[in-house]
């Protein structure tokens, strides 16, 4: 199908879509049937939407599509999670993986080729950026992952879905909103607006925008207490250091009803962040914020230079802070015998920085000192 100049429907959430139609000189009930067809039904050609006019549809053909991004390989863990390489503009590729779990199945998803930020934790960082996504491109992961799914007779199909995999989502403000809203409407995914996640690295500008823009549940890749060691961890501290972002955490909670709260993500790295002091510093520091803690034990790979605590100091980091009031839970590792747990994903990067490469020196250089 020629998709040159032709609009991606997956790009438009329901008011778009509404806006699309009236651009056709089309009634807005248009945009209900068009969005039963894709998300209720799994209908992409619009020669099979037989509640439009045989005149509607060809003019649709002629000046839209529903083009989904293409799967190039999918990779199953033993614990069950999968990971689906999907190939989007430019010949990047990106990483989606399905977490299945007992009554649920979590989709973490990628909104950005490769990522701006430098973490110092995450593989992604290391590949460098080459763009945001589209919303069709988020969307996408999303539609095709339910697709395999049903394919695979999977129950329930996908529960939850988090922007924890590639690139910040906040970074990508208006495609990933865009995205939220399709996930949330009754028209599109129809998820509760308590299992859609958007986890950021800390952009405070982004966070206040979300206030009038939605009401999904919101994720902080905190990983430090103290603004000397997260700006270390993350280097976007250095412009918005940590009271500014709860300041904005703050904000944006005052804005949901009660019994809201923010995820606070904890990536435990040995002899970084896994002191006993820092788990006291991190329950004074929360102390005013609704919140619960996630653990994440650092997870390798190549060149990394960091390790995960052991399970004693993971224990006593993570028994500190339930007696002090806090829901903590710990992540358990999921899919890294196939690079798809927390912090490992990388896809294929066009990288326009020159991180990437730099990178892939040090791990040469390091596979020749082994």
């Amino acid at each position: 199908m020629n998709t040159v100049n032709k609009i991606n429907l997956l790009s438009l959430d329901q008011s778009g879509l509404v806006e699309f139609f009236s651009s056709l000189d089309e009634k807005p009930y248009r945009a209900v049937q068009v969005m039963k067809w894709i998300y209720h039904r799994g209908v992409i050609d619009f020669s099979l939407m037989t509640d439009l006019s045989r005149e509607l549809r060809t003019r649709l053909e002629s000046c839209a599509c529903i083009q989904l991004p293409e799967v190039v390989s999918e990779h199953v863990s033993v614990d069950g999670t999968r990971k689906w390489i999907i190939r989007v503009g430019g010949g990047n590729c990106i990483e989606t993986v399905l977490i299945p779990e007992r009554g649920r199945n979590t989709l973490c998803i990628s909104s950005q080729v490769g990522c701006i930020l430098n973490c110092s934790f995450c593989a992604t960082g290391k590949q460098g950026f080459d763009g945001n996504l589209d919303t069709s491109e988020i969307i996408g992961q999303v539609w095709l992952a339910t697709l395999r799914m049903r394919a695979l007779g999977l129950p329930k199909g996908v529960t939850n879905v988090v922007f924890m995999g590639m690139g910040e989502p906040l970074l990508n403000f208006d495609s990933v909103m865009c995205a939220t809203s399709l996930l949330m409407d009754d028209l599109g995914f129809g998820l509760s607006k308590r299992k859609v996640t958007v986890s950021t690295a800390g952009v405070v500008p982004g966070i206040l925008r979300m206030m009038n823009t939605t009401d999904c549940s919101l994720a902080i890749s905190l990983h430090a207490p103290s603004d000397d060691v997260r700006s270390e961890l993350v280097p976007l501290n250095k412009k918005y250091p940590i009271s500014e972002l709860l300041s904005a955490c703050q904000s944006y909670l005052s804005t949901l009803g009660e019994r809201r709260h923010v995820t606070i993500e904890y990536t435990l790295i040995k002899g970084m962040n896994d002191h006993i002091d820092q788990a006291k510093a991190l329950a004074k520091l929360l102390r005013e914020v609704s919140c619960k803690i996630n653990l994440i034990p650092f997870n390798s790979f190549k060149a990394s230079g960091y390790q995960a605590p052991d399970a004693e100091t993971i224990d006593i980091f993570q028994s500190y802070l339930i007696n002090a009031g806090y829901a903590t839970m710990l992540r358990t590792t999921r899919g890294d015998d196939i690079a798809a747990a927390c912090g490992q994903l990388a896809g294929k990067v066009r990288d326009r920085t020159r991180r990437q490469e730099k990178y892939l020196a040090r791990v040469r250089a390091m596979e020749i000192t082994a």
